[in-house]
């Protein structure tokens, strides 16, 4: 069941306020009686109240009396003050963020070999989402044969968002499609990526033939591959992320001739 101690206040708190509601205006001595909060806490309690404004004090009156605001009035002034104590939490920890990315930034970064892989749809796309946004510097894409990657009615604005989010920063994004694949997109899908990526300065699209398998080349040091469900090649089954400068010189050897050659995509 939902109590006052829900918006913050302690067990005393809540008991004291409760009992003004139902005894009216009353001195410490007889809340503390009608409430159940030890007379040495009373006080505390109630000055603790005051701060939330959710009582009211006849200090006029000798003994001290005191009564409560209206529940609506008490409920909406704990939902505020609850509001604000969770903006300046937020706030808080955006400035704990970032704080620690430029500390965590400011560490050279390891290339040593590493390599991590999830199966399923799903895991997948979580998988290519995550390294798209840990490109710095430049984000190749190579697809020849359809892939759920390139299909926003599987993945919704996720990847788009993502490359989004890396032009933005700067990252060099090159696309290299097959001209099957292309062909094979949805009208929706060519749009979706002509107007929200194409007009970046640092986007390039081109097509080309023999252009087959699916991978992402970020920052030429990592390469996800995508692994096609051998019983539907159109929806991924596993993705491989291996971080190998090496592995990842030799492919951007292989891709540069074949961009060259590629043509400027065209929708």
């Amino acid at each position: 069941m939902t109590s006052l101690r829900d918006l913050g206040l302690s067990e005393y708190e809540a008991r004291a306020y409760r009992a003004l509601l139902r005894t009216g205006a009353t001195t410490a001595k007889e809340l503390s009686r009608a409430s159940d909060v030890p007379m040495g806490r009373v006080y505390d309690v109630l000055n603790s109240l005051e701060q939330y404004h959710l009582i009211r004090s006849q200090a006029a009156s000798r003994p001290k009396k005191y009564v409560a605001v209206e529940p609506d009035t008490a409920l909406d002034r704990l939902l505020e003050s609850k509001r604000q104590e969770l903006a300046e939490k937020a706030e808080q920890y955006e400035n704990v963020v970032d704080e620690l990315t430029d500390e965590l930034d400011a560490a050279e970064p390891v290339h040593d070999q590493f390599w991590t892989a999830a199966v399923g749809a799903d895991e997948t796309i979580d998988l290519l989402v995550e390294r798209l946004a840990a490109a710095d510097d430049s984000l190749v894409m190579v697809a020849g044969t359809p892939s759920p990657q390139f299909d926003l009615d599987a993945v919704g604005n996720l990847v788009v968002d993502e490359l989004e989010a890396a032009l933005d920063r700067g990252v060099e994004v090159s696309m290299l499609m097959s001209p099957g694949l292309v062909d094979s997109l949805p009208e929706s899908v060519g749009q979706s990526y002509v107007n929200r990526l194409s007009s970046a300065p640092n986007f390039r699209a081109r097509t080309a033939e023999n252009v087959t398998g699916v991978f992402n080349l970020i920052d030429d040091v990592e390469v996800c591959i995508e692994v096609p469900n051998p019983l539907d090649p159109g929806q991924a089954f596993a993705m491989i992320d291996l971080k190998d400068p090496e592995f990842a010189a030799d492919l951007r050897a292989t891709f540069d001739p074949r961009w060259e050659e590629a043509a400027p995509l065209s929708l």
